[in-house]
């Protein structure tokens, strides 16, 4: 009895732990299924820039469902998405860049499930990689996509 009365506490802490400074612009959705009174399911890519890491500009594309619970936000988004992340100015690392750093996330559900991104620094190949997964509270999915992004010099220096 008393574990359920630390429930809500529990989940106010993990929904903190998840949450991400980065806001994400929705470039464009696109239809993938018709639903003649409801909102049509849909494919919608979202951009974000790396909060730490100036230069980098991810793009991740996520399954949508429609119907009237997506309105009110009662509907569970599927756990398929793609990402793709790019150099699109000087990158410049801060001395202090941790191996691995969540750098995004997004509810995909009502209550218990996010999508995250977690940027790893591969050291040896001087390259910044990108993981998309989905998370649920209890259990997660294997699900999940990656991108890569050498670290190099920008333009003509």
């Amino acid at each position: 009895m008393r574990f359920l009365a630390r429930v809500p506490a529990l989940f106010f802490c993990m929904m903190l732990a998840g949450v991400s400074p980065v806001w994400a612009h929705d470039v464009g959705c696109l239809d993938t299924t018709f639903k003649l009174l409801s909102p049509n399911d849909s494919v919608c890519v979202s951009a974000f820039e790396d909060p730490k890491v100036p230069g980098v500009t991810c793009h991740i594309s996520q399954a949508r469902k429609g119907g009237w619970g997506s309105v009110v936000g009662l509907t569970e988004d599927p756990s398929r998405f793609s990402i793709a992340c790019r150099q699109t100015g000087p990158i410049s690392l801060p001395d202090k860049l941790p191996d691995q750093e969540n750098v995004f996330s997004e509810k995909t559900s009502i209550f218990f499930k996010n999508t995250k991104v977690v940027r790893m620094l591969d050291k040896k190949h001087n390259t910044l990689v990108y993981v998309a997964i989905s998370r649920k509270i209890v259990e997660g999915s294997p699900q999940n996509s990656i991108s890569t992004v050498p670290i190099m010099p920008w333009g003509g220096r």
